[in-house]
């Protein structure tokens, strides 16, 4: 059970903590809670399940990370997994995941994104990747990002109408 408050601090997380020595002391100060009232809070929302996690989202591009590419694999079901825990391992690798493929329009099922500051860089590390991972043998195909777009997580607005005609 969430109440008003819970709400509140949601919506002042939701799109990201401020930079501050003490990011919880000031979300705090600004709903007029005690600091250790705010984590003890998002600590409990995370343990119901309510905030699936707490991420990062780091702006590459203004840190010199001029490319990125999605590299799509097509590796045998039963091994994506095994391959996909190794690959996101490497240093190289910024994200790793699981996708359903499409039959013969799109065979790919295995997921990998990496940044470099060229194309050069990336595909060098592509290399690098494939080998260290035993990856020679499956089909793939390197997709360059053309645009960035913005990233952000999901936002969400409370209504507390809703809350006392249908709560």
């Amino acid at each position: 059970m969430i109440d008003a408050v819970d709400y509140q601090l949601i919506a002042a997380v939701q799109k990201g903590l401020p930079i501050a020595a003490r990011p919880y002391a000031v979300v705090a100060e600004r709903l007029s809670l005690d600091e250790q009232e705010v984590i003890e809070r998002l600590s409990r929302l995370k343990s119901q399940g309510l905030i699936k996690r707490w991420g990062v989202v780091v702006k590459h591009r203004q840190l010199g990370y001029r490319a990125n590419a999605m590299i799509v694999m097509n590796v045998p079901d039963e091994r994506v997994a095994e391959i996909g825990a190794k690959v996101s391992q490497q240093a190289c690798v910024n994200l790793c995941y699981q996708r359903p493929s499409q039959g013969d329009t799109w065979p790919y099922n295995l997921y990998c994104m990496i940044h470099g500051k060229s194309r050069e860089v990336v595909l060098q590390q592509w290399q690098e990747l494939q080998q260290v991972c035993d990856l020679a043998d499956y089909a793939f195909e390197v997709l360059f990002s053309r645009r960035c777009f913005k990233q952000r997580g999901a936002l969400y607005r409370h209504n507390q109408a809703q809350d006392v005609l249908h709560g």
